[in-house]
C-alpha cells in the first residue's frame, strides 16, 4: 500500500502504479502536427517513397533471376553465350536501371526525411519545453509545495528526452515499417498465395509472442519515469541540504533512503527492459524457424502451377526459382520489420510514459485570478480628483472599472483589514480561525507565535498565494479577490528570511523588484538597505556575477540585497518574514537600520522571533494555534502580563 507523504502544505500522494491514460498518443501527435503541419506531410511523403523503394526491387530481382534462368535453360539446349546476351542483356538491362532509379529515389527521400525529422525533433522539443515552463509560471505556489523541484525537473530532462527518442527514431521507424510490412505483404501476394500463408502464420506466431513478453511492457516503462522522478527528486534535496546532512551525520540514513528509491527504480528499469530486450532475441529465432519453412515449402512448389494474383490476372504460371529467391528476400524483410515493430513498441511506450507526465504537467489547474481591479500611475487633476498618468508621478491608483462603464480611482495608501477570516490547506483542516487585523497607512504590525501558529500564513493570504475560506480581506477598502493578482503582488514588497539571489550580476538581482529600473534607481534602493558600501567592495562592484544564489555572500549581505530588491520596487506595502532571524546580532543591526529606512512611511507586516527587533511595532498580535490571543502595543502588552508578557521577560528568543 502506498503511504502518504506529510507536507506542511498539505498531502502529497504517492502515486499509484497505473497503466498509460487513453488518448495520450492521439493528443500527442494532434500536438506533434500543430506545431510542424508542413515538415510532416513532407517526411510522410518521403517515408512512403522509402518503403517502396525498399520493399519493390524483389520483384526485378525476380524477374532478372528468371531472365537469367530462361538464357542458361537455351544455352544448354546449344545457344551461345553471345546470342543469349543479344537476346537477353537490354531486358535485364532495363531491370538495373529501373532499380537503380528507385534505390536513388529511396536514397533522397532518405535524406530530405533525415533532415527534416532532425529539425522537428529538436523544434518540438523547444515548444515542449516552452509550454511546460509558460504553464510552470501560471501554477499557483500550492503546486510546488507538495511536489519535490527534482521530480519537476525529471519532467524537463528525463521526459523530454524519452519524447525525443519518440519523435525522431519511433514514430518514423513505425510508419515506414508499417508501409513496408503493407508493401511488402502486397509483393507476397501478387508472387504466391501458399507462400504468404506461411508467413501470415509466422506472423501469427509472433504476434502472440509479442503480446505474451510485451504485455505488461507499459505499466512498468511508466513506474521506471516516476521512479527516476522521485529518485531525482531525492538526490536534489540531499544535494541542497548537504550541510545539514553532514552536521547531523545524516549520511547512513540518506544513503539508506536512497538505497530504496534506486532499488525501486532499478526494479522497475530492470522488468520494463528485461521485457524489451528478451522480446527482440525470441522474435529474430522465430523468424529464422519461419524462413527456414520457407525454403522447404518453395523448394516443393518449384516448377508446379502457382496462385497468386499474378496468375489471376495474367493467367496460369508456375512457381519459378526466381519466385522463390524473391520471395525469400521478402519474407526476411518482412520478420525483420515485424521485430523492428515489436521493439519500437517498448520505445513508444517509454515515450508516451514521458508525454503523460509532461501533461499531467500541461494540465494541472493554472492560478485562478478573476480580478478585474489593475494598479496604475496617478496624479491629481486641478480639481484634486485621482486621474490615470501617462507616466510614473510615484503616486498609485487603484482603477475600477464598474458594471455600467464608469471608472473609478481609488489612491493607493496601503490600508489592509481582515475580517473574521479562515483559513486552511486543506478543507477540512482549518489552520486560520477568525483573523481581524486593521492595518493603517504607515503602521507597523507585528506577528508572533510557535512555529505552526499562522504567522507566514496571514501573509500568503495578503499576497493571495493561497485563497481564504471565509471572511475578507480588503485593501484600501476594496476585496483582494477583486485585484488582479499581479497588481496586487506588485503593490506589496516582501523580503524572506530564506533569499533566493539568481545567477546574474549584483544589478540584476536588485533589479529583480523592478524590471524597468534604471542603475541609478538600483544603486539608490542598495543605498537605502544599507548595502551600497559591501557591494561597492565587491570584485566587479554591482557588476559582480552571482551564481549558486550568491553562495560567495554572507548570509548578512544576501539579505541586505534582498532588501535593496524590495526597496527598488517601491511597494507601499511591506511583508518582512523573518529577515533576520538568521543572522549574527552585529550584521542584524546593520540589516535592521536598512528595514528600518525602508519600512518608513509604509505599512509593515513583520514576522520576528526576536522579540526586541518588534518593540517598536504599533500593534503586535500573538498568535497561537491559528488564533489572535493577544493584542497591543509592546507597553500594552507587557501590561497585561500576558503570554507576550511570559515571552519578553522569560525567554527573549521565541521557540
Amino acid at each position: 500500500m502506498n503511504k502518504p507523504v506529510k507536507n506542511p502544505r498539505g498531502p502529497v500522494m504517492a502515486r499509484p502504479n497505473k497503466k498509460l491514460k487513453k488518448g495520450t498518443f492521439g493528443r500527442f501527435l494532434k500536438l506533434l502536427f500543430s506545431f510542424y503541419k508542413v515538415p510532416l506531410i513532407l517526411v510522410f511523403i518521403c517515408i512512403i517513397l522509402n518503403a517502396i523503394a525498399t520493399a519493390c526491387p524483389s520483384i526485378f530481382q525476380r524477374n532478372v533471376i528468371d531472365t537469367v534462368s530462361l538464357a542458361i535453360e537455351e544455352m544448354a539446349k546449344g545457344a551461345t553465350a553471345q546470342e543469349m546476351m543479344a537476346k537477353y542483356f537490354p531486358q535485364i538491362s532495363v531491370y538495373i536501371l529501373i532499380l537503380a532509379c528507385i534505390y536513388l529515389v529511396g536514397l533522397i527521400s532518405a535524406f530530405i526525411q533525415t533532415r527534416t525529422m532532425a529539425t522537428i525533433t529538436q523544434g518540438s522539443l523547444h515548444r515542449f519545453r516552452t509550454l511546460m515552463f509558460g504553464k510552470m509560471q501560471k501554477l499557483p505556489i500550492k503546486y510546488f509545495d507538495r511536489n519535490p523541484r527534482g521530480e519537476i525537473m525529471s519532467r524537463y530532462t528525463n521526459d523530454i528526452d524519452a519524447l525525443r527518442q519518440l519523435i525522431s527514431q519511433s514514430i518514423p521507424q513505425v510508419i515506414t515499417t508499417s508501409i513496408i510490412l503493407l508493401t511488402v505483404t502486397t509483393m507476397m501476394l501478387v508472387m504466391s498465395f501458399w507462400m504468404a500463408l506461411v508467413v501470415i502464420l509466422g506472423v501469427v506466431a509472433m504476434t502472440i509472442t509479442s503480446r505474451i513478453i510485451g504485455g505488461s511492457g507499459a505499466k512498468h516503462f511508466k513506474r521506471q519515469q516516476e521512479s527516476l522522478g522521485d529518485a531525482e527528486g531525492y538526490i536534489e534535496e540531499m544535494i541542497n541540504g548537504q550541510k545539514v546532512v553532514k552536521v547531523f551525520n545524516f549520511e547512513p540514513k540518506s544513503k539508506q533512503k536512497f538505497d530504496e528509491l534506486n532499488s525501486t527504480l532499478c526494479k522497475h528499469a530492470t522488468m520494463a527492459n528485461t521485457r524489451a530486450n528478451t522480446l527482440m532475441p525470441i522474435m529474430n529465432n522465430i523468424g529464422h524457424i519461419l524462413y527456414a519453412v520457407l525454403v522447404f515449402v518453395g523448394t516443393l512448389l518449384i516448377g508446379k502451377s502457382n496462385l497468386s494474383l499474378e496468375t489471376i490476372f495474367n493467367g496460369p504460371a508456375l512457381f519459378t526459382i526466381g519466385t522463390a529467391v524473391a520471395f525469400l528476400g521478402l519474407s526476411k524483410q518482412f520478420t525483420n520489420n515485424v521485430s523492428q515493430l515489436s521493439q519500437q513498441a517498448n520505445a513508444i511506450i517509454m515515450g508516451l510514459a514521458g508525454a503523460e507526465r509532461v501533461f499531467e504537467l500541461l494540465d494541472e489547474e493554472p492560478e485562478v485570478d478573476n480580478g478585474y481591479v489593475t494598479l496604475v500611475d496617478a496624479q491629481e487633476d486641478e480639481n484634486g480628483n485621482i486621474v490615470e498618468a501617462n507616466k510614473h508621478t510615484g503616486m498609485w491608483a487603484w482603477k475600477h472599472p464598474h458594471g455600467d462603464g464608469t471608472v473609478t480611482y481609488t489612491k493607493l495608501t496601503g490600508d489592509v483589514r481582515l475580517n473574521e477570516v479562515d483559513f486552511g490547506y486543506v478543507e477540512d483542516k482549518i489552520v486560520l480561525h477568525d483573523i481581524s487585523i486593521y492595518a493603517e497607512p504607515g503602521q507597523k504590525i507585528a506577528f508572533v507565535g510557535a512555529t505552526g501558529a499562522g504567522k507566514t500564513t496571514i501573509t500568503n493570504l495578503l499576497n493571495r498565494f493561497y485563497d481564504i475560506a471565509d471572511g475578507k480581506i480588503r485593501y484600501d477598502g476594496i476585496n483582494i479577490n477583486k485585484i488582479k493578482k499581479d497588481d496586487l503582488r506588485r503593490s506589496l514588497g516582501i523580503v524572506l528570511q530564506d533569499v533566493n539571489l539568481f545567477t546574474g550580476t549584483v544589478m540584476d538581482n536588485i533589479r529583480y523588484g523592478k524590471l524597468d529600473a534604471t542603475d541609478e534607481e538600483c544603486i539608490e534602493a542598495a543605498k537605502l538597505a544599507n548595502a551600497h558600501s559591501f557591494i561597492e567592495m565587491l570584485p566587479d562592484g554591482y557588476n559582480t556575477m552571482l551564481t549558486g544564489s550568491g553562495g560567495g555572500l554572507s548570509q548578512g549581505q544576501r539579505q541586505l540585497i534582498s532588501i535593496a530588491r524590495a526597496a527598488v520596487a517601491d511597494p507601499p506595502v511591506m511583508i518582512l518574514d523573518e529577515a533576520t532571524s538568521s543572522i549574527d546580532t552585529r550584521t542584524e543591526s546593520i540589516v535592521s537600520a536598512g528595514m528600518d529606512s525602508l519600512m518608513k512611511g509604509r505599512t509593515v507586516f513583520v514576522i520576528a522571533h526576536r522579540l526586541s527587533t518588534i518593540k517598536n511595532s504599533d500593534v503586535i498580535m500573538v498568535l497561537d494555534k491559528g488564533r489572535i490571543i493577544e493584542r497591543g502595543s509592546h507597553d500594552d502588552l507587557i501590561a497585561q502580563k500576558g503570554k507576550y508578557y511570559q515571552l519578553y521577560t522569560g525567554v527573549f528568543e521565541l521557540d
